[in-house]
């Protein structure tokens, strides 16, 4: 195995231990109660369309695109109300007219 072959399994496994670190502690803090009234279900594209249509901004807009594909891809290892707190948490970002990504060259972080 390659230096960044093994590398790469760290890091793997680092994301996947702070992942499980992060669900442990959501729900520890909220508990899964008996199963309420649902919400009605909708597709992670419907989402995706509302959001671009909400955003305050055309780069918020833009972003809608890549906060809804990341939570998506995690979503089936978090509790459901774990996404349901990362959707309203992205809805927020896409909807503060004061939020400004920085541009500093694409370094990938956001103030």
């Amino acid at each position: 195995m390659g230096d960044w072959q093994n590398f790469d399994n760290r890091a793997t496994i680092g994301r996947a231990l702070r992942l499980r670190q992060e669900i442990d502690d959501f729900e520890t803090r909220w508990p899964t109660q008996g199963r309420g009234e649902t919400i009605p279900i909708f597709s992670w594209e419907q989402l995706e369309r509302q959001l671009v249509d909400l955003a305050a901004t055309e780069t918020q807009a833009s972003m809608a695109r890549h906060l809804v594909s990341a939570t998506r891809k995690l979503a089936p290892f978090k509790p459901s109300e774990m996404v349901l707190r990362e959707i309203l948490c992205m809805t927020w970002v896409l909807l503060d007219e004061n939020f400004k990504p920085e541009a500093d060259g694409g370094s990938g972080e956001m103030t």
